[in-house]
This record gives C-alpha cells, sequence and structure tokens, in this order.
C-alpha cells in the first residue's frame, strides 16, 4: 500500500502543470518612417539654403528691358548695368558689373554702402546667416545620425532632439530673413526702376529652404519622441526578463 501510494503521489506531481514565462523584447530599429523622411527633406533644405545663400539672384531686373539699371543681386553680391552714384549729384559716376558689397578695391563703392544695405538688408543678411549656419551644423548631426549613431548608443535620442530644435531654429531664422525682404527688397525708393524688379530664384529656393526646414525639425522632433517610447519600452522588458530569470 505505501508503494503505491508513493508510486501514485510521483504521477501526480509529474501531472502538475509547469508555468512558463514568455517575456516579448521590442526590436530597436535604427530609424523609423519619421527619421527616414527627416534625412531626405533635410537634404533638400540644406541645398536650398546653401544656394540661396551663396547666389545673386535674390532681386533681378526684367531680362527683355535693355536699359535697366540693375541687373540682379544677393545677399553678399551686387550686380549692375549701369548704376549711378547716388552721392554724385552730376551723376558721372557709374557702377557696372558684379562686386561684393564689402568691396574695398572699386573707388567710391563704400561710398553707396549705405545704400546698398539698408536696415532691411542688414537684417535679412544677418538672420539668413544664422539659418546658413544652423544648417551647417544640423549636416554635421544628420552625418552622424545616418551613417553612425543608433538606438544602443546612450545620447542617440539626445542627438536627435538637437537635430530637431536646431532645424526648427534655422527655419524660424530663414522665415524671418525671408519675410523681410519680401516686404522691403521691392520696394519703391532703394533699387532703380522696381516696377520692372523681380523676386529671383535665389528668393525662391530661400523660401524652399525655410520651408523644408521646419518640415525636417518637426520630423526630428517626432523621431525623438518615437525612439524615447521604443527605449523606454525596451528598458521595462528587459527588466521584466531579469526579474522571470530570477524566479527561475
Amino acid at each position: 500500500m505505501q508503494k503505491s501510494s508513493h508510486i501514485a503521489r510521483q504521477d501526480s506531481q509529474e501531472q502538475l502543470p509547469t508555468t512558463h514565462y514568455k517575456v516579448v523584447v521590442p526590436s530597436m530599429k535604427r530609424r523609423t518612417l519619421a527619421g527616414t523622411c527627416g534625412v531626405g527633406v533635410f537634404v533638400i533644405a540644406f541645398v536650398a539654403i546653401v544656394i540661396s545663400f551663396a547666389t545673386p539672384n535674390w532681386l533681378a531686373s526684367d531680362d527683355r528691358i535693355t536699359g535697366a539699371k540693375l541687373n540682379r543681386l544677393g545677399l553678399w553680391v551686387h550686380c549692375f548695368r549701369s548704376l549711378p552714384d547716388v552721392n554724385d549729384d552730376s551723376q558721372r559716376r557709374f557702377f557696372v558689373g558684379c562686386r561684393w558689397v564689402y568691396d574695398p578695391f572699386t573707388t567710391g563703392y563704400d561710398e553707396i554702402r549705405g545704400f546698398l544695405l539698408p536696415a532691411f538688408m542688414i537684417a535679412t543678411q544677418f538672420f539668413y546667416t544664422l539659418a546658413f549656419i544652423g544648417a551647417l551644423v544640423s549636416c554635421v548631426g544628420v552625418l552622424v545620425f545616418f551613417l553612425c549613431a543608433g538606438p544602443d548608443q546612450k545620447h542617440f535620442v539626445t542627438l536627435i532632439k538637437l537635430i530637431g530644435y536646431v532645424m526648427l531654429g534655422t527655419g524660424v531664422s530663414a522665415a524671418i530673413a525671408v519675410i523681410v525682404f519680401a516686404c522691403f527688397g521691392n520696394r519703391n525708393g532703394w533699387m532703380p526702376e522696381h516696377a520692372n524688379n523681380w523676386f529671383g530664384w535665389s528668393f525662391v529656393l530661400a523660401c524652399v529652404g525655410t520651408v523644408f526646414s521646419l518640415v525636417t525639425g518637426i520630423l526630428f522632433l517626432t523621431e525623438q519622441n518615437v525612439q524615447a517610447k521604443k527605449r523606454k519600452q525596451f528598458k521595462e522588458s528587459q527588466t521584466r526578463f531579469e526579474l522571470v530569470q530570477g524566479k527561475a
């Protein structure tokens, strides 16, 4: 009887259900769709800002008018067909060709610098230079994000957040510059024959760079939010896994 009861207890212990703990650890993708799109949009914004910053086509004269005094101008270079010296009442001095706005070699050019660079133009240069610097800084961050960084690195989320905020600042600075130039760049009393002048393709690129910079900032901040949530879930899953292993 004792032997049979012992065998019965062994059979009952063998039939007891075994509890299995299954811990699902979420996978950490290197980039989400927001990050991938952010990189692509950033490339467009960066190219647009750099080209518009360096090219002299923010304001251009109508090519069909042969006697126009202005040819085209940018933030740093002005091109004239025949601009009379505003300080010469007899109009015996004219400026022809393209020159850097701070050209120290052309006689009399420094004397009309106040005319070439009114307050609104200096403001445009200042804010768009900030946007240009922001785009350069973000370019370094985006290269690190795209080529080197990964979710397993400590400052990955911080890097994405930094890129997002810098690009938002870049977009805001560029927007201020574009709005100021749009309001005052083709007004009467500055460049001659303003009715025949048009905003050039450099200005259009500046507008494109402004919009795409803001979109880039939003996309990277979205990516930062997603990566932060994934990292939190990953740490919680690891904690649960360690607890289960400890109980086992």
